[in-house]
């Protein structure tokens, strides 16, 4: 263990690793549950896609802890779901195993651009303003999650949203998970998120033991039914169809597709990389991240793999910044979520059975660990803090990582393009990655596509 994954170098032990495996199991182990639900209302049958997406998010986890030797977990990515099943599927008529094809053809153009170094150096080309901008900025994004998962903040017509019912059960149950997390913290317990997931879910099942009804009905909290249980991969394993690639009429159609799960897979990707490995240090002095080009490489494997399985793209998750609050800073720990996964398979409705308002604690007090760098930014430089404040603003206001970071970029090309253009002195000229500027056009060109659209 010490020799592969050099525990010792990384200030770590096998406790520390396995309890931070576990905790970002438990924070995404909603994904079981709602990948299958999205999915299915493309057509999909539901237990294979449950299957699937276990068995993705679990050889992909393993391979990146193995193969990149870092803490971070990957499994079907929300939003890319739900744009695989309400845009392409509901919206544009295309039948689910067309869909999977693009996916297929994504990931497939992933493996070249990460063999090629091209999304390394993406990664690396990124000004480290906007690296710790985007920690902030996903640090409110998954707190946000975990506010709506915990039904602290609901939707509402006029206003978006606003303040939830504190007296219903979910919103209590957050609250208690909070409060012992918050507590067992302070005391400086291991495994203080995981604690609080853990009672949190047995406070919901004891509801849901005393109440069934209006606790499944109303609160979408259930006791496990049963244990063990399998299906069969059968029905969407290997249903890919190429037909839209050989019909002049749909082949545009099919790229616009596929481009479009490249573009929001490849910045969420980025992001979420981006973010938690400043959070926590695993960046070298030259600004660029710990095994980047392995990692990367592992992501877009896994979305290959995923599509060939039955699951719409698998992506690294910002879940993964769970287990790293509690200590996980090598492979050890995603080896450990990986093997969660496989086991899930088997066990699925007990994992199935943890809900939302359980996980939702964990992920706002891990947003809250995130905020932490915020302060070494500079806003009193406004090229420098105007891009950070519009990364760190649109990521929850536009529920995508990858938005955030396209506006973030984006602003903080024009604004040093603008100020160096003002500046005569060329020793005073703020120097700017050449890769920042082409991120900048193709962004430009995104969201005149978009706005044509």
């Amino acid at each position: 263990m010490e020799n592969f994954f050099k525990l010792k170098e990384n200030n770590t032990d096998i406790r520390r690793e396995v309890i931070a495996g576990i905790t970002t199991f438990l924070a995404m182990a909603y994904i079981i549950a709602v990948n299958p639900d999205i999915l299915s209302v493309a057509g999909m049958p539901k237990g294979a896609v449950l299957t699937a997406t276990c068995l993705s998010a679990g050889l992909t986890t393993i391979g990146m802890g193995l193969y990149a030797n870092l803490p971070f977990a990957l499994a079907s990515g929300m939003g890319l779901n739900a744009f695989f099943t309400f845009s392409v599927v509901k919206q544009m008529g295309v039948d689910w195993r067309i869909a999977l094809t693009a996916v297929f053809v994504e990931g497939l153009i992933f493996i070249i651009l990460s063999v090629t170094n091209v999304r390394e150096a993406v990664v690396n080309g990124i000004p480290n303003t906007l690296k710790l901008a985007v920690t902030a900025g996903i640090g409110l994004f998954i707190a946000f999650i975990g506010f709506v998962n915990s039904g602290i903040v609901i939707q509402d017509p006029d206003t978006l949203v606003k303040m939830g019912d504190f007296t219903t059960p979910p919103v209590i149950i957050s609250v208690i998970g909070i409060i012992v997390i918050v507590i067992l913290s302070k005391k400086n317990v291991k495994g203080a998120l995981l604690w609080g997931i853990v009672i949190s879910t047995l406070v919901a099942w004891g509801y849901a033991l005393t109440n069934p009804k209006v606790a499944a009905e109303v609160y979408k909290i259930y006791l496990p039914n049963g244990i063990f249980k399998f299906e069969s991969l059968n029905s969407v394993a290997f249903k890919l169809d190429f037909s839209y690639i050989t019909n002049p009429d749909k082949m545009w159609s099919f790229i616009t597709i596929i481009l479009t799960f490249l573009f929001v897979d490849f910045f969420d990707t980025v992001g979420t990389l981006v973010g938690v490995a400043t959070k926590v240090g695993m960046i070298d002095e030259a600004g660029r991240v710990k095994n980047a080009g392995k990692a990367l490489l592992v992501d877009a494997i896994g979305t290959t793999f995923g599509a060939l399985v039955g699951t719409s793209t698998v992506t690294t998750y910002v879940e993964s910044s769970a287990g790293v609050a509690e200590g996980g800073r090598t492979g050890l720990a995603s080896v450990v979520t990986g093997i969660l996964f496989l086991a899930a398979m088997f066990l699925s409705p007990l994992f199935i059975a943890i809900p939302a308002c359980a996980t939702g604690p964990a992920l706002i007090i891990v947003g809250f660990f995130m905020m932490e760098n915020i302060v070494e930014i500079d806003f009193s430089d406004f090229t420098e803090g105007v891009p950070a404040f519009l990364t760190i603003a649109l990521m929850p206001l536009t529920y995508s990582i990858g938005d955030g970071l396209t506006i973030g970029i984006l602003s903080y090309a024009i604004l040093n393009l603008i100020n160096n253009m003002l500046i005569r002195d060329e020793a005073k000229k703020k120097k700017v990655s050449i890769v920042v500027y082409v991120l900048a056009i193709l962004f430009t060109i995104k969201l005149i596509m978009t706005g044509l659209n």
